[in-house]
């Protein structure tokens, strides 16, 4: 995990150096670092990125435009920062690819929890499997496929980030059961955090769109007034 690929985009050279002496506290060496976004992309397409903190507002790009152009080059987590806070910018952003965000001002140590966690899971989502345990998910309108990571809709291949399959995949191995938005923020998010309900809802609504045939009335996804969500594995004719 230490040897993991982490690149800092800002344009704050203080906030840079402040995440950047934490990370190597826990002993992370390969850490980039770019106050552009032309300087970010130039990373992208020479290093293979696991893990990027970027900045909404650099001064030659927008995070979100940014956030798009890298997703043709690299699938890293993207993790924004930003001093915005409304529900239009947070729907922005997970609409360009990302799959996180952190308000400024910030404590560096919440970043570092928050690579350490979604590092974690990547290597875990590498782990041999287990033979006899059950990979492939099948709801009959959409089949997930754990050990390939495909989501079928329909017999065709729908693509879907990797966030959003993280979060299908938990309510597969969890069906007709209700989650708090609490449960899912901790088991996919993967640190132990006031849940967020507008990273939890938004994801929810990605889901929604590639796996229901009507995404405005959802049979399968479902909304539990007060409670949560449930996945339901048997849907009524």
């Amino acid at each position: 995990m230490k040897n993991s690929s982490i690149l800092l985009v800002d344009d704050e050279v203080a906030i840079m150096q402040m995440v950047e002496m934490v990370l190597k506290k826990e002993g992370f060496t390969h850490i980039y670092k770019a106050e552009t976004g032309k300087a970010a992309m130039e990373w992208v397409r020479k290093e293979a990125i696991d893990f990027i903190v970027l900045d909404v507002m650099l001064p030659d790009a927008n995070g979100f435009e940014l956030c798009e152009k890298i997703r043709e080059y690299s699938d890293a987590y993207i993790l924004f920062l930003t001093a915005k806070v409304t529900d239009f910018d947070v729907l922005t952003g997970f609409d360009r690819g990302g799959d996180d965000y952190v308000t400024k001002p910030f404590n560096p140590l919440e970043i570092v929890a928050r690579i350490k966690a979604q590092l974690r899971r990547k290597l875990d989502a590498h782990t041999p499997p287990i033979r006899h345990h059950k990979k492939r998910h099948d709801f009959g309108h959409f089949v997930l496929d754990e050990e390939t990571g495909e989501l079928w809709v329909e017999g065709k291949v729908v693509p879907c980030p990797a966030q959003v399959f993280l979060l299908l995949l938990y309510f597969c191995k969890h069906p007709n059961r209700v989650l708090s938005k609490e449960q899912l923020f901790t088991a996919v998010w993967g640190y132990e955090h006031m849940a967020d309900d507008n990273t939890v809802m938004v994801h929810i609504r990605r889901i929604r769109e590639r796996i229901e045939p009507d995404p405005g009335n959802p049979i399968f996804l479902l909304t539990v007034r007060g409670l949560g969500y449930k996945l339901v594995k048997e849907v009524s004719a």
